[in-house]
């Protein structure tokens, strides 16, 4: 699957690079020095960012569940997975 680009950057994003802006995105906006205008695009920004994380995330925690779906068992089932930021990887579908 092909990343989008996303408005503000104008380039493919990948998971590592959407946390870091969207990291600095909630620090601008905390920061208090944006304009009315300029804190809703990045709130918008920071909205489709956090969603596109968020199926990147539901994405890998599925394709872990098939992982351990069928590990020798007659019943299929799946076994929590924790994770590391590093672990993730591949750019985000937005």
């Amino acid at each position: 699957m092909a990343a989008k680009k996303t408005p503000a950057e104008g380039t493919a994003i990948d998971f590592e690079s959407a946390m870091k802006r969207l990291e600095t995105i909630v620090e601008e906006l905390e920061g208090g020095e944006l304009t009315l205008e300029d804190s809703i695009a990045r709130y918008e920004e920071g909205v489709r960012l956090s969603r596109g994380l968020t199926a990147k995330l539901d994405e890998a925690e599925k394709r872990i569940e098939r992982l351990v779906e069928n590990d020798g068992d007659d019943a299929p089932h799946t076994t929590p997975v924790e994770l590391e930021a590093d672990d993730t990887s591949g750019e985000l579908p937005f």
